[in-house]
């Protein structure tokens, strides 16, 4: 069975619950709902549901949410033996609060979280040399803005070595700009990375804030990687890939859109399943269409499992180890 190492953070959410504010709260105030988030924790989730083997690959604290977080994992069939525990260390939080419009703002409390610590830990070494060992290694630009550039570095070295044996490299864009100290950073971290990718899953959101007024083209010029993954506003997205070009339309929508969090995790995984299972791009694409317009219509970033869509049987991939 081919296997994904997915890294990144998980956060404990705090999302504002319906009723606004309750007496002498004061402007904003009310009852909160607590949960966890993260969008490579998402695809990690959605890949486990897919039957793929997934590991996630993080640090946590030794506190009971973590606890909780890493039970949720495994109940979800998410590996967990690669979450790295600190002692006396938390987890980050972020707060989402919603105005009368339903605009969503975020804050975030997460300069000491434990995940920022994975790339100069004693056990990083062991976890970076783990890499070799999957078919596929995926992380966002969301996981590379938490290390700092000496982490990053270290990150992309394993990478590297992991790729000779053939491991390849999904990255996801997901650009989040209060993640970044400036837009430089940031535009130069990416050249590093879809120099090193072999799928680069992006979107005209992400690069635009990056390279504002630049064409579809000129953008899609940007990436180097041999297969590219092009989403544009409107539920379309643009493939290049050995071989060839395409342009994927998802199918129209049947239900209303109740939350679009998770979107872009979502399709990433059933790409990525797909292209494991034997799938060409074109079809993985239409199936990351399809989970993504059932995600978006249900409140939250997993939706419940009945709700997934049926799995279809391709004809599976030799694993990497199997080709070595």
């Amino acid at each position: 069975m081919a296997s994904v190492a997915c890294i990144g953070e998980c956060m404990v959410e705090l999302r504002q619950a319906q009723g606004g504010a309750s007496a002498g709260q004061g402007q904003g105030g009310g009852l909160y709902s607590r949960g966890f988030g993260g969008d490579t924790l998402n695809t990690a989730v959605y890949l486990a549901r897919l039957d793929v083997k997934v590991d996630y690959l993080t640090a946590l604290g030794d506190d009971a949410l973590s606890d909780e977080m890493v039970a949720a994992w495994n109940a979800e069939g998410v590996g967990t033996r690669r979450v790295v525990r600190l002692a006396g260390k938390l987890p980050g939080l972020y707060m989402i609060q919603t105005d009368a419009e339903g605009e969503r703002q975020f804050f975030h409390w997460r300069d000491s979280a434990a995940a920022r610590q994975l790339m100069s830990l004693p056990e990083t070494d062991e976890l970076l040399n783990s890499l070799m060992s999957y078919d596929v290694v995926y992380l966002s630009a969301i996981t590379l803005s938490i290390y700092d550039a000496a982490g990053r570095e270290r990150l992309f070295g394993a990478i590297k070595r992991a790729r000779l044996l053939g491991t390849r490299f999904v990255f996801d864009t997901n650009f989040r700009a209060r993640g970044w100290p400036d837009r430089d950073i940031a535009r130069e971290v990416f050249a590093t990375a879809f120099a090193a990718a072999d799928i680069v899953l992006t979107s005209t959101e992400d690069l635009l804030a990056l390279h504002p007024g630049e064409s579809h083209d000129q953008l899609m010029a940007r990436i180097p990687t041999p297969e590219l993954v092009f989403r544009l506003p409107e539920p379309v997205s643009l493939l290049r890939y050995p071989g060839g070009a395409s342009e994927v339309r998802a199918e129209p929508m049947t239900k209303p859109v109740i939350d679009t969090t998770a979107a872009g995790d979502s399709f990433a995984a059933a790409y990525i399943a797909a292209r494991l299972a034997g799938a060409e791009p074109v079809e993985a694409a239409l199936l990351g269409h399809r989970l993504a317009s059932l995600v978006i219509c249900y409140p939250g970033a997993i939706i419940p499992g009945y709700a997934m869509p049926p799995k279809k049987r391709h004809r599976p991939a030799a694993s990497r180890q199997a080709n070595n």
